[in-house]
C-alpha cells in the first residue's frame, strides 16, 4: 500500500499500547484499506507512564509517522497529569528535539 492516506492513532489501555493506523482514501461506499504502520508500548504506573518501545514497520519508515505517533501519545498523557519515563531511545530524542514536552519527562532510572 502507498503511504497516502490518513494516520489515525488508536489507544488500547488493556494492551498498554498506542497503534498508528494508516487509512487509505475511502471509496463512495465507505470502504477503504487500513494498515498498521507501527505502535508505541508503555507501562502505566500511578504517577507516571514508562514509554518502553516505539516500532514503525520498515516499509513506512522515513515518513514522519513515528514523530506523529509520539506527539499524540505525549499529548494524551499530558491530559492525565502524569510524567513520562522515556526508556525508548526514539522518545528520548523526540523530547530533546521538542522542548515543549521536556516538563513531562523524568530521568530514566539506571
Amino acid at each position: 500500500m502507498a503511504d497516502a492516506g490518513i494516520l489515525r492513532i488508536n489507544h488500547s489501555p488493556a494492551q498498554e499500547r498506542y497503534e498508528a493506523i494508516l487509512s487509505s482514501d475511502s471509496t463512495a461506499d465507505g470502504s477503504g484499506d487500513e494498515e498498521t504502520v507501527g505502535y508505541l508500548d508503555y507501562v502505566s504506573e500511578p504517577y507516571q507512564v514508562v514509554l518502553t518501545h516505539t516500532v514503525i514497520r520498515e516499509q513506512f519508515s522515513g515518513h514522519g509517522y513515528a514523530g506523529q505517533l509520539v506527539r499524540v501519545v505525549l499529548d494524551d498523557i499530558r491530559t492525565t497529569g502524569k510524567q513520562v519515563v522515556p526508556v525508548c531511545s526514539y522518545v528520548q530524542r523526540f523530547i530533546s528535539q521538542n522542548p515543549e514536552y521536556a516538563d513531562m519527562a523524568v530521568p530514566v532510572p539506571q
